[in-house]
């Protein structure tokens, strides 16, 4: 499957949670992200569509000007809107603001299909090039179903495709985010072993000053702590989305509460 097929897909999935929600007339609070409502959630992740397909549609050189919401597609009478402001904003989603994010990620998609991966574009990171917004984007949505099922019903995991790229990409491209957008301490040598219990997958992550090193764990001699489950599960750690109650730890669990030190959730 291509990738932004996968991102498609997840923003369907998206788009049904916040249909039910929205059904019931009113949004209730997204646990996984405290302070948000299911209309927040969508105002965020429409906002984020929009500004990537601005970014690369315009060839902007840094991420758009929030002072000019043009790029966001608004209507000018916002009246009945949720308003970031004031989250959480539990009332009643307007059928207009699903309109809004419907037609935005749609856009998305189609802006996806239309660009080579390897084409420049600028982002927050050291990959310039659309796939990493394609790569970025379809992980987001993703979290993001996720988050508005949970606040729905039952959640369904991550799919395994999206899932196992996802763990990669926390230490690729996130852990080394989050370390400096937050300052996170220096990295005293701490040894983390991530497993994948079903299907291949295997990660190693040595933090030593501010790198974030990244191998098979099969080639650490040692580790502190093991951290064994699905791809989605451990996804969804990683993410800061579930507990490791659930999952099969090997050494010192301690460990787990520092990894969330060295690699703080934004």
């Amino acid at each position: 499957m291509e990738p932004a097929s996968r991102f498609r897909r997840e923003v369907r999935a998206f788009q049904e949670a916040v249909r039910q929600a929205a059904a019931s007339g009113a949004a209730p609070a997204v646990p996984s992200c405290p302070g948000w409502s299911v209309a927040d959630l969508v105002i965020h992740l429409g906002a984020v569509h929009r500004g990537v397909f601005s970014i690369i549609e315009d060839r902007l050189d840094g991420p758009p000007d929030v002072s000019d919401l043009s790029f966001a597609g608004l209507p000018p009478d916002l009246t009945g809107w949720p308003d970031p402001e004031q989250a959480p904003n539990l009332g009643p989603i307007p059928d207009e603001v699903l309109d809004w994010f419907e037609e935005g990620a749609a856009r998305l998609g189609a802006l996806f299909d239309s660009r080579p991966a390897g084409d420049p574009a600028w982002t927050w990171s050291k990959e310039q090039t659309v796939g990493f917004w394609v790569r970025m984007q379809t992980i987001e949505a993703a979290v993001h179903r996720w988050d508005a099922e949970n606040a729905v019903g039952l959640p369904r995991p991550i799919p395994e495709d999206v899932a196992a790229d996802a763990v990669t990409q926390t230490f690729e491209v996130m852990a080394p985010a989050r370390r400096e957008w937050t300052r996170a301490p220096a990295g005293a040598g701490e040894r983390f072993r991530f497993r994948r219990t079903d299907g291949e997958g295997d990660w190693a992550v040595h933090f030593d000053g501010p790198d974030v090193r990244l191998s098979s764990g099969a080639s650490f001699e040692a580790f502190d702590v093991e951290l064994a489950g699905s791809a989605s599960d451990l996804m969804l750690f990683l993410w800061h989305r579930i507990p490791a109650d659930g999952l099969d730890v090997r050494g010192d669990k301690r460990m787990l509460d520092r990894y969330f030190v060295v690699v703080p959730p934004v």
